[in-house]
C-alpha cells in the first residue's frame, strides 16, 4: 500500500486547523469529561442515555483531534504551487469526466473551507488518477462503483483561496 501524499495547506487553513485543535483539546475535552462524569453520577449506566450520548460525542471529539494532529504534523504550509500545466495538490483542475466538464480544487478539504469550490483529495480515486497529469492528457480510472471513468485534463490553475 502506498503512503498518502503530505497535505498541502495555505497559512490561513493551517492557522484555522491549529485553532480548532487547541479549542478541542483545551475546551471540548474538558466539557465532555464533565458531562460524562455528571451522567455517571446519575446511576445505572446501562440505561443512561445521557451517558451514552456523551461517550459517543467524546469518541467524535477524539477522532477529530487525532485527524487534526495528523494533518498538521504531515502538512506542507505555504502558497499554492505555481501552475506548470501539471496537476498537483493545491491546483484548481478543469477536466471532463465521461464527457461532462467539472472544476475542482485538488487538496485537503480543509483548504477549501470558506470557499464555494468543490475539493477532492489527492488520495481519492480521481485524485490518484490525475496527480501528475498534464493539460491535454486523456486517461481513465476505476471508480469505487467499479465503472471505468474517462478523464481529459482541460486546465490547471493556481488556487487563490
Amino acid at each position: 500500500m502506498s503512503e498518502a501524499q503530505p497535505t498541502w495547506l495555505n497559512q490561513a487553513a493551517y492557522d484555522r486547523l491549529l485553532a480548532e485543535l487547541e479549542q478541542l483539546i483545551t475546551v471540548a475535552r474538558h466539557d465532555i469529561a464533565k458531562r460524562i462524569q455528571e451522567a455517571r453520577e446519575e446511576g445505572d449506566l446501562k440505561e443512561n442515555g445521557g451517558y451514552h450520548a456523551a461517550k459517543d460525542e467524546q469518541g467524535k471529539i477524539e477522532a477529530r483531534i487525532a485527524r487534526l494532529e495528523e494533518i498538521l504534523a504531515t502538512s506542507v504550509v505555504g502558497d499554492a504551487p505555481a501552475t506548470h500545466g501539471v496537476v498537483e495538490q493545491g491546483t484548481v483542475v478543469t477536466l471532463t469526466l465521461n464527457g461532462s466538464e467539472n472544476k475542482f480544487l485538488l487538496g485537503s478539504a480543509e483548504i477549501g473551507e470558506g470557499t464555494d469550490i468543490t475539493v477532492y483529495s489527492p488520495d481519492s480515486p480521481i485524485g490518484k488518477a490525475i496527480l501528475g497529469a498534464k493539460i491535454g492528457d486523456e486517461l481513465s480510472y476505476l471508480a469505487p462503483n467499479g465503472r471505468q471513468i474517462a478523464v481529459k485534463i482541460l486546465a490547471v490553475e493556481h488556487f487563490n483561496g
